[in-house]
């Protein structure tokens, strides 16, 4: 099977570059646009060497929403690593969104290691610091707080698509989805 490949381009509020890597467009579904990268792809942090990550992992999308997601093949130890972000926007075989800082963790369970599952809000010191050097406007800062708010709690409740590996992950891993 063959896929388009798409770059997905994370700025700053600024506009500067931040995350950036290609992915493999795998589709759609009623929570957004999924794409894909095999464990081994390579992607940067503004124009930075290229960093290898070392698990498959697929990104989802939202229409509308403030936010974007990874999910992570094992054993990465964030099941799930949430974005707060403006709306992504698609142009010409490019998503792009601005990372606003905030960003919500379920870090993976290894019973082996007697670790449980958890979820946190991270980086909130980063988005403060930020929302004042780029005079976020009242409108960003209420939209990235009422979405790391309801990103904690469907991340935590484990609703959809949060309820377990997507389907999608089985496209670019070797192994199934747990």
């Amino acid at each position: 099977m063959s896929y388009e490949m798409v770059k997905v381009v994370y700025r700053k509020y600024d506009g500067s570059l931040h995350w950036n890597h290609s992915g493999l467009l795998l589709g759609e579904d009623e929570h957004g646009v999924w794409t894909g990268c095999a464990a081994n792809s390579v992607g940067r942090k503004g124009h930075g060497p290229e960093v290898a990550s070392p698990h498959a992992f697929v990104m989802l999308f939202p229409r509308d929403a403030w936010w974007t997601a990874a999910f992570n093949s094992a054993p990465h130890k964030h099941e799930i690593y949430c974005d707060i972000s403006t709306v992504p926007r698609w142009s010409d075989g490019e998503v792009t969104m601005v990372d606003l800082d905030l960003d919500v963790i379920r870090t993976r369970r290894n019973l082996a290691k007697g670790r449980t599952s958890r979820v946190f809000l991270d980086d909130e010191d980063e988005f403060e610091e930020h929302r004042v050097r780029y005079a976020y406007p009242p409108e960003v800062v209420r939209s990235a707080r009422a979405s790391a708010a309801w990103l904690m709690e469907a991340v935590t409740a484990r609703t959809a698509p949060f309820d377990a590996a997507p389907r999608w992950l089985a496209l670019v891993s070797r192994d199934a989805p747990e």
